[in-house]
């Protein structure tokens, strides 16, 4: 089995490796390649990744290369992670909307959509030249925003699905919490990217017991604060949201803490600068500590659990597990995950090729997502005026020009007045014009 990574010198990709390299029974990788142009960070992330396999016993040959054609030729999955402009980009995107009382944020609102614009005319390109070299390979999105990204590739005719690490975050704690184990826990996960909610925490599988109820009473405090939200919200919702709910639930409260302290790609860009010292001390042969504050947890264990599934290594729909676990595959999860796929009717109040982040049984044919309850309109309202949104900014991401951009930032539910939009959409070109080839 051949795996690409595009993005491979990320500081983030020893995660990756490492979870490559416990979970090589599940995900069975004879060649691993690292595509990036920046050859330096290549270097010294590849030569940590080598040692990681060396030190874990993985037989699997990793190479470097920044020609993507070559990279990704034979792959029987390709994974993107890639970061258009860099954490300079970053750093802007999650400025200069604080300028005009909006969120700054990489994900989500203005800054969201830059990296949006940003992206997707690259991913599409990264796609076309895998379906030239290999038609048949999975395109798994790590890429954010993973959502608009996903859409993109699906509409383009591509064997794409995405990935995201909040639900199996979710996933560990509440597993923590009940004292079980992570693969006893099934999600009730319904949403968007980045727009998420746990209707539901059952043992055992879809049609288990909620306990998400206990978790409340229990254990209300401290998810709570984790999420940096008060108490009697989650008692009054009966759900737990995701953190970037925050951005939705407490807006003028998170602008006000964003203007008080160092962005977040401030300190990604320090922690980043200090880790490659660390890639490059040839005594290291695991993933430092540091590595943990980078953002991401557990990302490692879904990307094998999903390629094992989509290249038929998993269990359930996939085929057996390597483990013999009794259903349940290595990276701890169960036959069913979270992925993010087109709509096709799971959710009726949304179109079809909206793409939702829900449970979804993974096989080789793609993912087939599980049954839906209803959804409260508290939520399906927020759901349906975000994918509007996303189509807006998806066609301002692949056509261009300034009115796309005014109407995608002007239906955003964190933005909505249009003297705002005109300003950000300013802004917005002002400060990714080198990423934009229309503008």
């Amino acid at each position: 089995m051949k795996l690409t990574v595009v993005g491979g010198g990320s500081t983030y990709t020893p995660e990756l490796i490492d979870g490559f390299a416990r979970l090589r029974k599940t995900l069975p990788i004879e060649e691993l390649v690292l595509v990036d142009p920046a050859a330096e960070r290549l270097e010294l992330v590849g030569g940590l990744a080598r040692r990681i396999f060396a030190r874990q016993g993985h037989a699997g040959r990793i190479v470097t290369t920044s020609d993507l054609d070559a990279g990704v030729d034979g792959a029987d999955a390709v994974l993107l992670q890639l970061r258009v402009g860099g954490q300079a980009a970053r750093e802007q995107d999650e400025t200069w909307p604080l300028e005009c009382g909006c969120v700054g944020q990489e994900t989500t609102g203005a800054g969201g959509l830059a990296k949006a614009l940003r992206t997707v005319p690259v991913v599409l390109d990264i796609a076309e030249r895998v379906r030239r070299t290999n038609p048949n390979a999975w395109i798994i999105d790590f890429t954010n925003p993973v959502g608009i990204v996903t859409r993109a590739l699906l509409q383009a005719g591509h064997k794409a699905i995405g990935l995201c690490n909040v639900a199996i975050g979710f996933q560990r704690k509440f597993a923590g919490m009940l004292g079980v184990t992570p693969s006893d826990v099934h999600l009730d996960h319904v949403g968007l990217n980045h727009l998420t909610w746990e209707t539901g925490v059952r043992l055992g599988g879809p049609e288990g017991e909620n306990v998400l109820p206990k978790l409340l009473a229990e254990y209300g405090d401290p998810i709570a604060a984790d999420l940096h939200l008060p108490r009697p919200l989650l008692d009054r919702l009966g759900v737990v949201p995701s953190y970037y709910l925050r951005y939705y639930y407490a807006h003028d409260e998170v602008v006000r803490e964003l203007r008080t302290k160092p962005s977040r790609a401030a300190e990604v860009a320090e922690m980043e600068r200090q880790l490659l010292t660390m890639y490059g001390d040839p005594a290291l042969d695991e993933k430092p500590e540091l590595l943990a504050k980078r953002g991401g947890a557990y990302y490692s264990e879904a990307a094998v659990d999903l390629a094992a599934a989509l290249l038929g290594h998993g269990c359930g729909p996939a085929g057996p597990s390597f483990e013999g676990g009794g259903g349940r595959r290595a990276g701890g999860g169960s036959p069913y995950q979270v992925v993010n796929t087109s709509n096709r009717g799971t959710l009726p109040f949304l179109p079809d090729d909206a793409v939702i982040e829900v449970q979804a049984a993974v096989g080789p044919q793609g993912p087939a997502p599980l049954p839906v309850p209803a959804v409260d309109p508290l939520y399906a309202g927020l759901m349906a005026q975000v994918t509007a949104y996303e189509d807006l900014a998806l066609e301002a991401a692949v056509h261009g020009g300034r009115d796309r951009v005014f109407r995608a930032l002007l239906s955003h539910p964190l933005i909505g007045q249009y003297a705002y939009a005109e300003t950000l959409t300013d802004r917005l070109i002002a400060h990714n014009r080198e990423h934009l080839a229309w503008a």
